[in-house]
């Protein structure tokens, strides 16, 4: 039976001031609307909340073809919604779709499992429900992972049948994702995370012999992410509405969650990063990339995740910064102003944030500009759609967090459509011969290769690549003698690359020969990286040249080495010390000496911006920033981990040396395990008698011998932690704090990274008060509050200002002084003395901020034990002798 509830509609509307505040608002203002800031002229509303109705954590959502919004509890059912139009004030309804057969859980009669739910990916097309389907091990539910397709065959407005289209091998937050409708409406594609298996597949427009290709000695992730995940990583899929062939179309993603077409046909996905490689030479932001046919986006395992700059994998459209992508749509119908006409809209659901992304056609792929259209805190951003109204809707959820449906319009929603402002896009040249070349991804055809080769020296990297991919999808024997032969620089670069990744072994030396034929100082730097590139790809495809043909190689990189550019000299070093050249260690040790890292992966966001907008990450991101590590000197560090030959004695020392100091640095989770494993590797390779003297000068005595992590000299928390709420902490407090523990407490003190702001006794930071005097004027419950809900009093001398930008964007900071024409803020509570200055003439207005710079959670790691001990130190003021330790008042 179909169970129906009424709920009332949340018309509570919130005009964008960006200050939660207007004249125009009517009615009671939802607190959750009220704290969203908007462009201006835009208005939201609350829609339903799924759990206030203990309807689950919504994560996934799409239209019928009646208007009506289904959407998908993260762990449980399906459910399907009627929304009043912009502007009426009638009842939602919402219905829990019953699903066939439901069976109960073993052993528990009064429950149900899910029929089918636990959905990542929801699309209405073809009549019929396709379903992505993210579990496998969950007792909740009778589906495991995969593509279903639900259809109503009796007419009755129910889903009476479900068909498996496709069983899929993963699950879980890098698991099978999305589904959309390819713009010509007759296929579907999807998009998966990196920890799915790709099956057998019918078509692949890239090349299936995918390898890691990387000489950068290998590191997987300290602390156990991702250590079997093996190339190609996520992945992106066409397929036909009954499932009968599925075709490879991109891969080399770490974990997309979702993809868009945008008005001419082109597919874009927003790609995550990795929070733990924070401070890496090998971490990649969150980007926004254009899904091109056959493309590759180099992600690795570990530490060996491609740089952007090599040929092989295509660069992205816009570095966007840290975060957690989720959803990704396309303006499209959006009854949005004109800017929006060809925009993207990017959701992140760790720090509250919804981007806009302007693209604008470039060659053959696209350029683009980002800037923060919506945002919130907390507001974990799941999926969204524009709706058949032209209005944008979008959920809030995940991992089981309160969870909510949303609507966004612009004025009255009565504005023309975005598609209607645009008008049929024109394509580019550049653009269209890349979809010609693409035609020939896939199996072997007559003319590819003819028709490919010119471009294999276009001046566009995304027609260059397109066409390696065409000729690598022909036999090998129809053009290894002519990549041989070529006598162009730029064509037998790539033609060579394709054949190191195609062709035999065998033909190695003969591959390398060529290369070496290339008069390597008339390239420019992309293109010396190229042929580099090149031979980093045939030695770790076919082996180590022979010891005359290896001799030859070094004589012809070896002069080249070192280079001007920090990247150049990345995949020079590799490749130098990978085939013994006599100086590469000395030449790598001197560039670590002097080398300056150069932002090669700029962002559009600031990392400092987002520290106040998410307790967890924001706190990972102040830390790093305190003191951030060389990554440039990282990176040749973890290349000499590997060399065997060409040390002295000074060298060594130096070298190992650099690590002791290396573990002072801040990083992401698993930065000081890299560090680690690249010192433990390297103590590999010096002789057995000289162990114990490096192994104690580069830090053996500061790591963790689990290998993972590294001990910080204050006592950690035991825990379990939990989320302290403010009624529980006061009753673990109130049940007494007679006889703590002065030196557990000090230490909760610093593990919970309270000394990094404030000041006890003399000791600790400065970018919030001095907490000595604290429990002479405030009680163990207020000092509680303070902690757990810092927001809910702020002191001005402390307190952040938010500047709003001329160009839509805002900075969140604590303004330290008014210098001239510019406002000079601090960002980190953890590093106060790094300031930024903001000129003035682009920002429209300030106002003071309603969220404190103190971070909410700190306390989270703590078991009651360590509460208590922690707020007898507070209330001591540091005090051993103070009664909280004696039991005498």
């Amino acid at each position: 039976m179909k169970s129906i509830v009424t709920v009332a509609a949340f018309a509570l509307v919130l005009f964008s001031c960006n200050d939660g505040k207007s004249p125009e608002a009517t009615g009671p203002v939802d607190p959750k609307v009220e704290r969203l800031k908007l462009q201006p002229g835009f208005t939201a509303e609350r829609l339903f909340g799924p759990s206030e109705n203990e309807d689950g954590s919504w994560v996934s959502m799409t239209f019928d073809d009646k208007g009506r919004i289904i959407a998908s509890d993260q762990y449980g059912s399906l459910y399907r919604l009627v929304v009043p139009p912009v502007g009426d004030t009638t009842k939602t309804t919402i219905e829990k779709l019953a699903i066939p057969n439901d069976n109960t859980l073993v052993g528990d009669t009064s429950k149900k499992k899910v029929g089918i739910g636990f959905a990542h990916g929801l699309l209405y097309a073809f009549n019929s429900l396709y379903v992505m389907v993210n579990s496998l091990n969950d007792e909740a539910t009778t589906r495991t992972s995969g593509l279903y397709r639900l259809q109503d065959t009796d007419g009755d407005d129910q889903f009476d049948k479900v068909t498996l289209l496709k069983a899929l091998k993963g699950e879980g937050e890098h698991g099978p994702h999305s589904l959309i409708l390819s713009p010509d409406k007759k296929s579907i594609y999807v998009v998966i995370g990196n920890h799915t298996d790709i099956p057998q597949l019918d078509a692949y427009q890239l090349p299936s012999n995918w390898k890691e290709d990387n000489l950068f000695p290998l590191i997987t992730d300290p602390n156990g992410h991702a250590v079997d995940r093996k190339a190609p990583g996520g992945w992106i899929a066409k397929v036909d509405p009954e499932s009968n062939r599925w075709e490879l179309i991109s891969a080399g993603y770490r974990n997309p969650f979702d993809i868009a077409f945008n008005a001419a046909g082109d597919l874009f996905t927003y790609d995550s990063d990795m929070e733990w490689d924070f401070g890496t030479p090998w971490y990649r932001p969150t980007r926004i990339c254009h899904v091109t046919g056959g493309s590759e986006y180099g992600w690795r395992t570990g530490n060996s995740k491609w740089s952007p700059s090599y040929p092989d994998n295509l660069p992205p459209v816009l570095n966007v910064g840290q975060g957690s992508p989720t959803n990704l749509m396309y303006s499209g119908n959006a009854r949005f102003p004109e800017k929006y006409k060809n925009t993207l809209f990017a959701f992140d659901w760790s720090f509250g944030i919804i981007y806009a992304v302007h693209l604008e056609a470039d060659g053959a792929s696209y350029k683009a500009a980002g800037e923060e259209f919506l945002s919130g805190s907390p507001l974990p951003l799941t999926d969204g759609e524009i709706g058949p109204d032209g209005a944008m809707y979008f959920l809030t959820g995940g991992r089981r967090l309160e969870s909510d449906l949303y609507r966004v319009y612009y004025k009255d929603n009565k504005e023309k459509t975005t598609d209607e402002l645009l008008g049929k896009p024109e394509e580019t040249p550049e653009s269209k011969l890349r979809k010609q070349l693409e035609a020939y991804h896939g199996a072997p055809q007559t003319g590819a290769v003819d028709f490919a080769w010119p471009q294999l020296k276009n001046s566009d990297r995304f027609v260059r690549y397109a066409a390696r991919i065409a000729i690598e999808h022909q036999p090998v024997s129809q053009w290894q003698q002519r990549a041989l032969d070529e006598k162009d620089p730029v064509t037998a670069t790539q033609a060579l690359i394709a054949l190191a990744r195609q062709g035999d072994a065998g033909l190695k030396n003969q591959l390398l020969n060529a290369l070496m034929a290339i008069d390597y100082g008339k390239l420019s730097e992309p293109q010396q990286i190229d042929i580099v590139r090149a031979f980093e790809l045939a030695f770790s495809r076919m082996g180590q040249p022979d010891a005359a043909t290896k001799e030859k190689v070094i004589a012809y990189l070896d002069p080249q080495y070192p280079a001007k550019t920090n990247e150049l000299n990345r995949v020079l070093s590799k490749v130098l010390v990978y085939i013994e050249a006599p100086k590469a260690v000395e030449k790598t040790m001197a560039l670590m000496a002097t080398a300056k890292d150069e932002d090669t992966q700029k962002t559009f966001t600031s990392s400092s911006d987002l520290i106040m907008r998410n307790p967890q990450y924001g706190m990972d991101i102040a830390n790093m920033l305190s003191k951030v590590p060389p990554q440039q000197q990282t990176y040749y560090a973890n290349v000499l981990s590997k060399a065997k030959t060409g040390w002295t004695p000074e060298l060594r020392e130096k070298y190992f040396q650099w690590f002791y100091n290396a573990f002072s640095y801040k990083g992401g989770h698993s930065f000081r395990g890299f560090i680690n494993k690249s010192r433990t590797n390297a103590l590999e390779n010096v002789p057995k008698a000289q162990f114990a003297h490096f192994n104690t000068i580069s830090g053996d005595s500061i790591v963790n011998r689990t290998g993972n992590a590294l001990a910080d000299a204050a006592i950690q928390p035991k825990g379990p932690g939990r989320r302290w709420k403010m009624e529980d902490a006061v009753a673990v407090i109130d049940s007494g704090l007679v006889n703590r523990n002065f030196e557990q407490g000090k230490a909760m003190f610093a593990a919970s990274l309270c000394i990094s702001c404030h000041t006890m006794k003399g000791e600790g930071g400065v970018a919030g008060p001095d907490l000595t005097q604290l429990g002479t004027r405030f009680s163990a419950k207020d000092i509680l509050e303070a902690i757990i809900e810092p927001d809910k009093t702020i002191s001005d001398q402390y307190g952040s200002t938010v500047f709003y930008l001329k160009d839509g964007g805002s900075v969140l900071g604590r303004l330290i002084k008014e210098e001239g024409d510019n406002y000079v803020i601090s960002q980190n509570p953890f590093a106060p003395q790094i300031v930024r200055e903001i000129p003035k003439k682009d920002v429209a207005r300030t106002r003071v901020s309603d969220v404190s710079p103190m971070l909410p959670g700190m306390i989270n790691r703590l078991n009651s034990e360590e509460l208590k001990d922690l707020i007898a130190y507070l209330v001591s003021g540091g005090n051993k002798d103070h009664e909280v330790y004696t039991g005498k008042k």
